[in-house]
């Protein structure tokens, strides 16, 4: 019952919002079909291409990332009850681990967007929970026996690397654990040699996309996770972020420590079962690390470590069941119905594009993510009609995140980005040719200057406004431009 009401509310917010711009750039992935992308792996890309070459609607794209948390939230039910199980723990027990694992997770408002939203981090945390599932199994020496297994293993690691880079992170773990179990002898015979093998086909197009395109990927993810100057603030600011995401499963770790002492001191736990919560333990605890050294540097976003959390909800589980038995509730009971309020407060504020006295000027008095959910559809549709209306053959923009979702809804116009540098943008529609004309859109929530001036356009007109309607307020809007003669010398300035 829980995941079925866990699924259905992110059935009905897929189609009551409209996509983010990462979830439309993802989605002209599989609009625009190839061996790997700029800015990610290919799987994001690959999984929605049925549907969008059926011209699926946003809300049936949308059945994809919700099918995908669900598969999430019953693997972690899997690896919470298998190692209670392993505890020495009843069946009872182990369903009432696996009952709390997947509540604290359904609890986590991050996860809960990527349920929504179809990002890479939406697969990776997937995979982390197959992967860990899988190592999992195979500390069974009857099991790691098996050459099944170790293909299973290489096809989910392969899987995983094609859904994002720090997939690198899964990887790391499953080496440590399987060594830690088996010793170096195991890991000599062949099959952990094919298992790699099979991983490195499954992410070879990326490897040849990135060899065909100078290896632009790579160096682009390793500028961009190494962020700029290193600070201790900006780590300090991720933790607490953290912290304040996801603190029952902090909880829940804590009182799984605790029980693990007093368990260990009643009773001698097999290497086995201490090996089982290690195991799992590491799929957290060493891509988190990672990623928050690297929000020092100011590259760290709040849904990357998603995937980590989601190896520390089967632990979180058994540490809740723990806890409950105990009768220590109430703390319990006060962050459940925190964070649920939390995810309650945040889907009211996406249906409604952000708190009701919170309206839009022109320029808006101040941020309001909100709105990001709402009239792009409109737009793309009024900027297509435009670009026709006045024969022009290009639309424009000066950022790539606005360039998105109008290359989404405008479709089959090329969008061009009139910024600097390269991007994904650069390699679907290519640069927009001196000389051209094209319909320019803004938008409030990230508004330019007029791209006029030596380099730019020679001249730009106003077309018309289009206004962002929610629950009776103006929340956002976009405006529209006929710009002529291109100079292809862009300097975007924002206002």
């Amino acid at each position: 019952m829980l995941l079925l009401v866990n699924t259905m509310i992110h059935l009905a917010l897929g189609w009551a919002l409209g996509l983010t711009a990462d979830e439309a750039h993802y989605a002209l992935y599989a609009a625009n079909p190839a061996l790997s992308y700029y800015d990610h792996p290919p799987l994001v890309g690959w999984i929605q291409w049925p549907l969008v070459t059926l011209n699926a609607p946003d809300g049936v794209l949308r059945m994809i990332p919700a099918g995908l948390w669900l598969a999430t939230a019953w693997l972690i039910a899997l690896i919470a009850g298998r190692i209670a199980g392993l505890w020495g723990a009843q069946q009872a027990q182990s369903d009432q681990a696996a009952l709390w694992a997947v509540l604290a997770f359904s609890l986590c408002p991050i996860p809960h967007l990527l349920g929504i939203a179809l990002l890479p981090d939406t697969l990776l945390m997937l995979f982390t929970a197959a992967t860990a599932l899988q190592t999992l199994r195979m500390l069974d020496d009857a099991e790691v026996r098996r050459p099944q297994s170790w293909l299973l293993l290489g096809a989910v690691l392969g899987l995983a690397g094609l859904s994002k880079y720090t997939a690198v992170f899964v990887a790391l773990p499953v080496l440590l654990c399987l060594l830690w179990a088996h010793g170096w002898r195991r890991m000599l015979s062949p099959w952990p040699w094919l298992a790699v093998v099979l991983a490195a086909v499954l992410v070879l197009p990326v490897f040849v996309w990135n060899a065909q395109h100078d290896w632009l990927s790579f160096r682009y993810q390793l500028h961009h996770g190494g962020g700029s100057h290193w600070q201790l603030s900006q780590m300090g600011v991720f933790i607490l972020a953290q912290v304040l995401l996801y603190p029952l499963l902090i909880w829940g770790g804590w009182c799984l420590m605790r029980a693990y002492r007093l368990r260990n001191e009643t009773t001698i736990l097999s290497r086995g079962a201490k090996g089982a919560a290690l195991t799992v333990f590491s799929f957290f605890v060493l891509p988190f690390a990672v990623l928050m050294l690297l929000s020092g540097g100011g590259s760290g976003l709040p849904h990357w470590t998603a995937p980590a959390w989601v190896a520390l909800s089967s632990l979180a589980g058994l540490g809740l069941a723990a806890s409950w038995a105990a009768r220590r509730r109430l703390i319990m009971l006060t962050l459940a119905a925190l964070q649920g309020a939390v995810c309650v407060l945040l889907f009211a504020l996406m249906l409604s594009a952000g708190p009701p006295w919170q309206s839009s000027s022109e320029p808006p008095d101040e941020l309001n993510p909100f709105t990001d959910f709402h009239g792009w559809e409109q737009a793309g549709q009024r900027a297509l009609q435009l670009a026709r209306d006045h024969q022009v053959e290009h639309l424009a923009v000066q950022n790539w995140t606005l360039a998105s979702r109008l290359a989404w809804y405008a479709r089959p116009l090329p969008v061009h980005v009139l910024a600097p540098g390269v991007d994904q943008f650069s390699f679907w529609f290519g640069v927009l040719p001196v000389g051209a004309s094209a319909v320019v859109m803004d938008w409030t929530q990230m508004a330019y200057e007029l791209p006029v001036g030596p380099g730019q356009f020679e001249t730009c007109k106003s077309l018309e406004s289009l206004p962002v309607q929610r629950a009776g307020r103006r929340v956002a809007g976009f405006s529209f431009l006929l710009c002529s003669n291109w100079g292809g010398a862009p300097s975007p300035r924002r206002q």
